[in-house]
């Protein structure tokens, strides 16, 4: 990274305006998120939401990509969920339907209006995730008891799922305005400043924590004492410690690439001549991101979360339980009741899906964004080789092959990241009999890590354009 490079573009107008505007939607999209769903009592519905962060792990992993946005209950709590799920849908049908492929390969004329079918998915989808979560968290509080005075009518059901779209869609705008407009992704600097939202409220509650006294405090070195709770400040302390060692792999892990060297031919055309030159085509170890660990939440958390309901509406219920059992992530706030008799073989069933899954969705979504066949055509029409290798079909199973070892490591070490709230936890059951609730979220920390990389990557690119335009003008001048 070129730091002093990037300290001397912000006296550059253009990079202070981009700067400005990603500021001033992280600020918009805060106040968004404080502001409640229009239906009954808002403190009512915080309460059903409350019991359901306890409960389900699909509920707290949804609050932590909203920002907050379940727990407070306010209109962008549906967040960027319709989106992303819109746009891996026209993913697929574009790999799937050859007319839709041939669009996406049309320039900007076809990416233009791949995005508009896109952002038109997205209304429909916000719209039935909407009313599912509203149905989803009223009945909850019927089941609870708390919202006996309250039955919405169809006016409210429509004003309150009209607010939560409009909400959804204003996040969708944000994102694209941050991505032609600012610096980086939009869509992944919300997800990003969402989960960094989150910061002061964890660190308020482990400083209470820290500071509470009641059961004694810490001696050091027999002469040194502080007004911290001894048992708490070690937890946060190795807690800390293995923080910066994951953020230190994750960070290494991120930045591993395969470089393959292309070589152009030496084309003579007239009196001209061009090529002979060499290349570099750098593949990624992690090429899917954090996208395999979302998906594989999502699917195992959902059921999850419909066993909740189901249980709250009907208690006792067979289907609602066993569900609940089986897809319930193990925590802090569920061991007790789940396993009363301490760790059995069930306690693993879930980890172990979730390491699987993860494996599976790395290997899916890599395929869908590294198109090998596609890259050999261009490489090919372009005059570029790999030494060694013919062009074309040999190509494409060269670079099949890089890639399916790349991802065969890649899935091994996003498994691990996903399964450290697991491996914690285990650790802690085996030494204090329970788990804690100061779990290391390697989900969180992947998406904080890889956006940090590639926002700064693109902040450090544009901030060498604008000072190579600076010196040129300078120059002219």
């Amino acid at each position: 990274m070129h730091f002093k490079t990037i300290f001397k573009s912000l006296k550059n107008k253009d990079m202070l305006r981009r700067v400005g505007i990603i500021l001033g939607i992280l600020v918009a999209y805060r106040l968004l998120a404080q502001i409640p769903v229009p239906m009954g009592d808002a403190s009512t519905f915080k309460e059903a939401v409350s019991n359901l962060l306890e409960k389900s792990d699909f509920s707290s992993f949804l609050n932590l990509i909203s920002g907050g946005g379940l727990a407070s209950f306010s209109i962008i709590l549906v967040g960027l969920s319709p989106y992303i799920t819109g746009s891996i849908v026209i993913q697929l049908l574009t790999k799937a339907i050859p007319s839709l492929e041939e669009l996406s390969n049309d320039g900007e004329t076809g990416r233009r209006k791949i995005n508009q079918w896109t952002r038109m998915l997205t209304v429909p989808l916000a719209i039935v995730q909407s009313i599912a979560y509203i149905f989803i968290l009223y009945q909850s509080t019927v089941a609870a008891n708390v919202a006996t005075e309250f039955t919405p009518t169809a006016g409210d059901w429509a004003l309150s799922v009209t607010a939560m779209t409009a909400g959804s869609l204003i996040l969708m705008w944000m994102g694209e305005l941050i991505t032609e407009q600012g610096i980086g992704n939009g869509i992944s600097t919300l997800i990003f400043a969402s989960i960094i939202s989150q910061l002061p409220t964890t660190m308020a509650s482990l400083g209470s924590a820290l500071f509470d006294t009641s059961s004694g405090s810490l001696s050091l070195f027999g002469w040194l004492e502080l007004p911290v709770n001894p048992t708490v400040f070690w937890i946060v302390l190795g807690f800390a410690v293995a923080m910066l060692v994951v953020i230190y792999f994750l960070v290494k892990l991120n930045e591993a690439q395969r470089i393959i060297t292309i070589n152009y031919a030496k084309r003579v055309h007239g009196n001209s001549s061009y090529g002979g030159i060499k290349s570099i085509l750098p593949i990624k170890m992690i090429a899917a991101g954090v996208i395999p660990v979302i998906f594989a939440t999502a699917f195992l958390s959902l059921p999850a979360l419909v066993g909740q309901v189901i249980t709250t509406v009907n208690p006792g219920n067979e289907i609602g339980e066993n569900l609940v059992t089986i897809f319930s992530a193990p925590s802090a706030s569920n061991f007790a009741t789940m396993y009363p008799d301490g760790i059995t073989g069930q306690w693993f069933v879930y980890p172990a899906m979730y390491f699987l899954l993860v494996f599976m969705f790395t290997y899916f979504y890599t395929s869908i964004i590294f198109n090998t066949k596609e890259i050999a055509d261009n490489l090919q029409k372009q005059g570029g080789f790999i030494e060694g290798v013919r062009p074309g079909i040999a190509t494409a199973k060269y670079l099949g092959k890089v890639v399916n070892h790349l991802d065969l490591f890649g899935a091994l070490a996003l498994g691990l990241i996903a399964m450290l709230p697991f491996i914690t936890d285990y650790i802690f059951i085996v030494i204090t009999g329970a788990p804690i609730g100061l779990s290391i979220s390697g989900t969180g920390l992947l998406i904080v890590v890889t956006v940090a990389l590639e926002n700064l990557r693109s902040l450090d690119s544009r901030a060498l354009m604008i000072t190579y335009d600076d010196f040129n003008n300078e120059l002219e001048d």
